[in-house]
């Protein structure tokens, strides 16, 4: 199986290049290129590269975003205005603490088969995701991390912010609680959960390099505001919690750069930041 993956980007001098699907399977030599290009982090089955894009062409988006309408139950947001306090055992404790509320997402559609990532957004049992890992999915299923497997059906989607909301029935993990954007520093030290190459459970770590960086995702492929980060990101990343030393959500791992050849990670990824997650997620669950 492979993996629909991050979008990779090789930023320009002038600003980020445009959007390319990543390779479904080895190529003989990477496709010419005028600039960078996106690719996106989840893994795909199959020959079908271009899926992973969610619709470049006709970018579409499921469930009316209404943006003012408010979720059935208000997203745990970290503490505000006092931060809360790094976990005392670094590296582990944060892993040991988040692990539990990230899910591997298995999709199947016509033909193939795709892997990403996705993490508990509220006690009702929505999970987020990034839309191109859901996009065409005929099944949707979550892996939890004790290994116990459920059936998801899909919200809504934002295809142009590559956001996407699932919900699950029956006893769920706890939700993650979720940062602010401004609170975020360059040099912060983060971590990347999520299942890279269907490797499920594992855990990345680097810092923040940039809080305002400018990366083409979406089905549009337009410059939107990401966060910049060296931990590690690979295909079947996509869709995974990018978290601070508080446990706390601090983006959603969505694309990494590459500089053509096979992709993988050159330890420049991007996230969508978590006050966008936020603004999008309350308008797909809001809207039904």
């Amino acid at each position: 199986m492979t993996h629909t993956g991050p979008d990779f980007l090789l930023p320009p001098a002038t600003g980020p290049g445009p959007l390319d699907p990543p390779p479904s399977r080895p190529r003989q030599g990477p496709p010419p290129r005028r600039g960078p290009g996106v690719l996106v982090a989840a893994l795909l089955a199959g020959a079908l590269g271009g899926a992973v894009t969610t619709g470049l062409a006709n970018p579409a988006i499921t469930g009316s975003p209404g943006y003012g309408a408010r979720p059935a139950a208000a997203l745990p947001r970290a503490a505000d205005p006092a931060p809360a306090l790094p976990l005392a055992g670094g590296i582990a404790d944060v892993a040991a603490a988040v692990l539990p509320s990230v899910v591997s997402v298995e999709v199947r559609r016509a033909g193939d088969t795709g892997t990403g990532s996705g993490f508990v957004l509220d006690d009702l049992g929505h999970v987020v995701t990034n839309a191109h890992v859901v996009s065409g999915a005929r099944d949707v299923r979550l892996t939890l991390s004790d290994g116990r497997q459920m059936s998801a059906r899909t919200v809504g989607a934002d295809a142009d912010n590559d956001i996407a909301v699932l919900r699950i029935s029956g006893p769920t993990p706890p939700p993650l609680p979720l940062a602010h954007s401004a609170d975020l520093r360059v040099g912060d030290t983060v971590m990347a959960v999520g299942s890279p190459l269907g490797l499920a459970g594992s855990v990345t770590a680097g810092i923040v390099s940039a809080v305002d960086r400018a990366a083409e995702f979406g089905s549009r492929g337009r410059p939107q505001r990401a966060v910049q980060t060296d931990a590690s990101i690979n295909p079947g990343n996509s869709g995974g919690p990018l978290v601070d030393m508080t446990g706390s959500v601090v983006g959603m791992n969505t694309a990494i750069a590459t500089i053509g050849g096979p992709p993988g990670n050159i330890g420049i990824g991007f996230a969508i930041p978590v006050d966008q997650v936020v603004e999008v997620t309350h308008g797909l669950i809001g809207s039904r």
